[in-house]
C-alpha cells in the first residue's frame, strides 16, 4: 500500500509539474501534458493493481491462518482423547473389559484421524492440479440411481425417504465416475444429516447447454444466507453443523472435485430445505 501510494503522488507531483506551462503552449509542451497525463494514468492503474495484490495475500494470509487453526481443532480432540486413553491403559488403570472398550475407542479415533488426513491429502492434490483421472462417458442417470441406493439404508436410519427424479432416456456427461460418485454420497449424506425424521432427500439431473445438471435437495433446516458462500470451503461448519460428527471438508472436497471436471457447484435459494447443484460437461 505504502509503495502503491508513493506511485500515486509521484504522478500526481509529476502531472501538477506539467500543466504548469505558459497558456499558449507549444507542440513541446503539448506533449509534455499528454506524457504527465499518460504517466499518471499508468500510476492510477498500477497503484490500484498493488493495492488489489497486497489485499490478496492479506485474504490468502487469513484464509491460511484460518484453515490451521480449524484443522488444529479437528486434530486436537482425537489426539487428546488418544493421549488419556493410552495412559490410562499403560498405567494399569484400565483393565478386563475396561481395557477393551478403551482399545476399541483408540481405534475409532485412529480411523477418524486416518479420514482427516486422507481428506486433507485428496483435496490438496486436487487443488495443486496433481491429478491423473480417467474421463469417460458417464450415464449419470444409472451413477445416480445406485448411489440413491446405496443411501437408502442409511437414510432410514434416521426416518428420511431418499428418491432419485430422473429425466427419461440418458443423461451423459464426460467425467470421472468414482469421483462422481463421491461428491454425490458427500451431498446425500450431508443432505440427510440435516434433514428431519420423515422429511426427504431428492436426487435429480437433467441435461442442459453443454452440459449436465444435477441437484440434491433436502426439505431440512436449510442454509442461513451469511453461510451460503462459505458451506464449501475446508473445515467451515455453520452453527447448524456444529455438533455433527466430521471435519467439514465434504462440500470442499465435492467442490474440488467438480471444478477439477470444468464443472461448477453452489447453493440454489430454496425455502424451506437446502438445493446444491453442480454442474458437469455433456459427453
Amino acid at each position: 500500500m505504502k509503495r502503491a501510494a508513493v506511485i500515486a503522488l509521484a504522478a500526481f507531483l509529476a502531472g501538477a509539474a506539467a500543466v504548469t506551462v505558459p497558456h499558449r503552449m507549444g507542440t513541446p509542451q503539448m506533449a509534455l501534458v499528454a506524457l504527465a497525463v499518460a504517466g499518471g494514468a499508468l500510476a492510477a492503474a498500477l497503484a490500484v493493481r498493488l493495492a488489489m495484490e497486497e489485499r490478496s495475500r492479506r485474504q490468502v494470509e487469513e484464509a491460511r491462518r484460518q484453515l490451521v487453526a480449524a484443522a488444529s481443532h479437528d486434530l486436537r480432540t482425537p489426539l487428546a482423547s488418544l493421549r488419556l486413553l493410552v495412559e490410562s491403559i499403560d498405567d494399569g488403570v484400565a483393565t478386563g473389559e475396561t481395557r477393551d472398550r478403551y482399545l476399541a475407542e483408540i481405534r475409532t479415533h485412529v480411523a477418524v484421524l486416518s479420514g482427516l488426513v486422507d481428506d486433507l491429502f485428496e483435496l490438496s492434490r486436487i487443488e495443486a492440479g496433481e491429478i491423473s483421472w480417467t474421463m469417460r462417458q458417464v450415464e449419470l442417470g444409472e451413477l445416480i440411481g445406485d448411489t440413491v441406493a446405496a443411501m437408502r439404508a442409511p437414510a432410514a436410519e434416521r426416518g428420511v425417504r431418499i428418491a432419485a427424479e430422473l429425466p427419461p432416456g440418458e443423461v451423459l456427461a464426460e467425467a470421472n465416475a468414482e469421483k462422481v460418485q463421491r461428491v454425490l454420497f458427500n451431498l446425500i449424506q450431508n443432505a440427510i444429516r440435516h434433514t428431519p425424521a420423515d422429511g426427504s432427500v431428492t436426487v435429480r439431473a437433467r441435461s442442459r447447454a453443454g452440459g449436465v445438471e444435477v441437484e440434491v435437495a433436502d426439505d431440512g433446516e436449510g442454509v442461513p444466507a451469511r453461510d451460503g458462500e462459505r458451506v464449501f470451503e475446508a473445515f467451515y461448519r455453520g452453527d447448524a453443523a456444529r455438533d455433527e460428527d466430521g471435519a467439514g471438508l465434504g462440500l470442499a472436497i465435492s467442490r474440488a472435485i467438480v471444478e477439477a471436471h470444468g464443472g461448477h457447484i453452489w447453493l440454489e435459494d430454496a425455502a424451506p430445505g437446502t438445493r446444491v447443484r453442480f454442474t458437469l460437461r455433456a459427453a
